[in-house]
């Protein structure tokens, strides 16, 4: 890897930092290869420009709903984006067509009811803000208008939450499949056992 061009004495970078993993900071000066960074918490540290990644400093404070619109599609940038958004429990964030969920480890039962499946129903991805229920709305959609078969891959390691996040895609599909009752038992109750 190279020295990036883009990196100059004033820049916002992201450097790699052994307890947080990236941290933010501004170049104070460039020596060859190497560069002093003042980072946010008031130290000074030495990096490798190769090791370094330019940051956005127009993106939101809030981060952004969909990574596509970062200027840097890089680790740091994506990490950053993915923990703002975390603590604002918007556990949701889209790259372009694809959903990344993160596990909030408690119950957010609200962002999964009757209501908010409604709100889903029949709108685009991108119309409201990122969530499973958006995935599922346009799989179904697609299923439905072009009719062709359809899949939605749910990935993740151990513990992140892909069981859970399969009985809501479900759940949805459910829901839109209609509450027509037959032996007392409603579509998507049947679906659901």
């Amino acid at each position: 890897m190279g020295i990036p061009e883009n990196i100059v004495v004033g820049s916002y970078v992201w450097v790699g930092d052994p307890e947080v993993v990236w941290t933010d900071g501004q170049v104070l000066n460039i020596n060859g290869e190497e560069a002093e960074i003042q980072i946010s918490n008031e130290k000074k540290v030495v990096s490798r420009l190769s090791k370094l990644y330019p940051k956005d400093v127009d993106a939101p404070a809030d981060g952004v709903d969909d990574m596509t619109k970062l200027a840097y599609l890089h680790e740091p940038g994506v990490l950053h984006n993915l923990k703002t958004r975390y603590m604002m429990n918007e556990i949701y964030t889209y790259t372009g067509n694809i959903l990344i969920a993160i596990n909030p480890f408690q119950s957010l039962s609200h962002l999964y009811d009757t209501n908010v499946m409604q709100r889903y129903k029949g709108a685009m991805t991108g119309d409201l803000t990122p969530h499973v229920f958006a995935i599922a709305e346009a799989a179904y959609r697609e299923m439905i208008n072009e009719e062709k078969s359809n899949s939605i891959l749910v990935s993740g390691e151990s513990g992140a939450g892909k069981t859970e996040t399969t009985k809501m895609l479900m759940q949805y599909l459910a829901f839109l499949g209609g509450h027509t009752a037959s032996e007392g038992r409603t579509v998507e109750k049947q679906v659901l056992e």
